[in-house]
C-alpha cells in the first residue's frame, strides 16, 4: 500500500512576518503591562478577573493531551525502526538526568555563595500552614520518590486524558504507536488519519491562540491584585536571586550546550520569544506546550524526536523547578538557623534529584516537590515553606520561562546525538529575518521520503 500524502504543516507558525504591533508577543506584553497596572491600581477588580486568565489556560491544557497524542503516534508510526524510537527514549532521559543535576548544582551555588536566608531567624515554633500550603505539605509528606514510576500507568486510558496527566497519556500514546507501527500495513490508513487529525487540532490551537492577550491580561491582573507588588519587595532578594541563577543557567549552561551544536543561544531564544511570552503571562509553561513543538519541527528536527522529548522533558527536565528546589531548600534552612554540612547537601541533592520527577503540570508542584523533599531529609522544618509562599506565584513565572528554554535545548541535542540535527538548516531559520513558508514540493512528501532520508548532520 503506497504511503499516504503528508499534509501540510499545521497553520500555527506564522508565515510572512506581519509588522511589530501585529505580532502575538507584542499583544502579550501589552496584555501583561495593562494586566499589572490594574492589580495595582485596583486590586479588586484585578482579584476578580482570576476567570479570564484560568479559562484560557485551561483552554490550553484542554489540547494539550491530544496534541501530545497524536504527535507521539504520528512519530512513532512514521518512523523506520521501532529501534529508533528507543533509541530517543533513552537518549532523552540521559540528558534529562544530566541536566536536572546540572540545575541542582547551579542553585545549590548560588544560595551557598549569596546566602539570602541569612539574617531571617524566623523561629520554626512561630510558623503555622495555613491554607492551600498545608494542602501541599500534605501531598508532599503522602507522595513518596518512586511516585513516578507507579503513577505512570492509568487507570483507564480515557482516565488519562480526562485529568491531563501527560505522563500516563505518554505512557499510552507510546504504547498505541508502537501497536501501530507493528501492525504494518493494516495500520497505515490509521497513521494517515492521525496526521489529518493532527491538523485540525491544531488548527484549534490557532483559534484558542487568538485570546492569548485577554488570558495574560486576566491572570497578571489576578496576581498583582491578589498578592500585591508589596509581596515582590519583601523578599526580593529571594527572588533577584532565583531569577538570576536561572538567566545564568540559561545563558551559561544552556548556551554552552547550544554552542557545541553550533547553535547562537540568543538567536534560539529569540525564535521562541512568543512561546516565552506566552509563558510569562500565564505563569505555565504547558501554555507554550504545543507552540514550543511546532517551533522545533520548523527548525528540521523529526517528529519522532520532538514528540518524544518535549512532552516528556515537561515531567522529567525541569531545569527552572530543579533551581528553585535547591535554592528554596537551602534558603529555608538558612532562614530558620538549620545547619547543613556538606554531605547533608549532597543527600538533600540526591533527595531532589527524584522529587523533581514527574509533577509537571500539578497544580502547585513545586511546593509539593518542594515539602516532599523537605518532608524526605528531615532535617529542615516543612513549616518553613511559609516564608516563601506569598511569592511563590511570582515565582513560577520563572520556573517556567527556564523549564522551557530547557526542554527546546535538550530537543536539540536529542536531534543531534541521533546524527538528525542540520545545524546549517537550523542557523538558517534562526537568521532569518521572517519565516518563510514551506515551498510547495516540500508540503506533499510522503512520510518514507521524510523518515528514510540519510542523518544529517554531525
Amino acid at each position: 500500500m503506497a504511503a499516504p500524502a503528508t499534509l501540510a504543516p499545521p497553520p500555527l507558525l506564522d508565515e510572512p512576518k506581519k509588522p511589530w504591533h501585529r505580532q502575538l508577543y507584542f499583544w502579550v506584553l501589552t496584555a501583561i503591562v495593562t494586566g499589572v497596572l490594574t492589580g495595582w491600581l485596583w486590586p479588586s477588580a484585578g482579584t476578580a478577573l482570576e476567570p479570564v486568565g484560568t479559562t484560557f489556560v485551561a483552554a490550553i491544557k484542554m489540547l494539550i493531551t491530544p496534541i501530545v497524542f497524536l504527535t507521539i503516534v504520528a512519530g512513532i508510526g512514521s518512523v523506520d525502526s521501532l529501534g529508533r524510537v528507543g533509541r530517543v527514549g533513552l537518549k532523552s532521559l540521559v540528558y534529562f538526568q544530566a541536566g536536572t543535576l546540572a540545575a541542582l548544582l547551579v542553585g545549590l551555588l548560588a544560595v551557598n555563595i549569596f546566602q539570602p536566608g541569612a539574617g531571617v531567624h524566623a523561629h520554626p515554633g512561630d510558623l503555622r500552614l495555613e491554607g492551600d500550603a498545608s494542602q501541599y505539605v500534605k501531598d508532599g509528606q503522602n507522595q513518596e520518590w518512586w511516585h513516578f514510576l507507579t503513577d505512570l500507568v492509568p487507570n483507564s486510558a480515557v482516565g488519562a486524558f480526562a485529568e491531563g496527566n501527560i505522563l500516563q497519556v505518554i505512557f499510552f500514546s507510546v504504547l498505541f504507536g508502537i501497536a501501530l507501527k507493528a501492525v504494518g500495513p493494516v495500520g497505515e490508513p490509521i497513521v494517515d488519519g492521525v496526521q489529518r487529525l493532527s491538523t485540525v487540532v491544531f488548527k484549534i490551537l490557532h483559534y484558542v491562540m487568538l485570546a492569548a492577550p485577554v488570558g495574560a491580561f486576566g491572570a497578571m491582573a489576578y496576581t498583582i491584585g491578589e498578592y500585591g507588588i508589596s509581596t515582590l519587595t519583601s523578599l526580593g532578594r529571594l527572588i533577584g536571586l532565583f531569577y538570576g541563577t536561572s538567566a545564568f543557567f540559561v545563558v551559561v549552561i544552556l548556551g554552552a550546550v547550544t554552542a557545541a551544536l553550533k547553535i547562537n543561544i540568543f538567536r534560539l531564544l529569540r525564535y521562541l520569544r512568543e512561546e516565552f511570552v506566552l509563558v510569562l503571562g500565564t505563569s505555565s509553561s504547558e501554555s507554550a506546550l504545543p507552540r514550543l513543538m511546532a517551533k522545533l519541527e520548523g527548525l528540521g528536527i523529526r517528529r519522532d524526536i520532538v514528540g518524544l522529548t518535549v512532552p516528556t522533558g515537561y515531567s522529567f527536565n525541569l531545569d527552572g523547578s530543579s533551581i528553585y528546589l535547591s535554592l528554596a531548600a537551602v534558603y529555608i534552612a538558612q532562614a530558620t538557623d538549620t545547619p547543613l554540612s556538606i554531605g547533608q547537601q549532597l543527600g538533600l541533592l540526591a533527595v531532589m534529584i527524584l522529587t523533581s520527577k514527574g509533577s509537571g503540570g500539578i497544580t502547585g508542584a513545586g511546593f509539593i516537590a518542594l515539602a516532599a523533599t523537605l518532608s524526605t531529609v528531615g532535617t529542615i522544618p516543612a513549616a518553613g515553606i511559609m516564608l516563601i509562599f506569598g511569592i511563590d506565584k511570582f515565582m513560577s513565572e520563572c520556573r517556567a520561562l527556564t523549564n522551557l528554554a530547557g526542554n527546546g535545548v535538550a530537543t536539540l541535542v536529542v536531534a543531534r546525538w541521533e546524527k538528525a540535527l542540520d545545524t546549517v538548516h537550523v542557523n538558517k531559520v534562526l537568521n532569518a529575518r521572517k519565516k518563510s513558508p514551506p515551498a510547495e514540493d516540500e508540503q506533499h512528501l510522503r512520510p518514507d521520503d521524510v523518515t528514510n532520508q540519510p542523518p544529517t548532520g554531525a
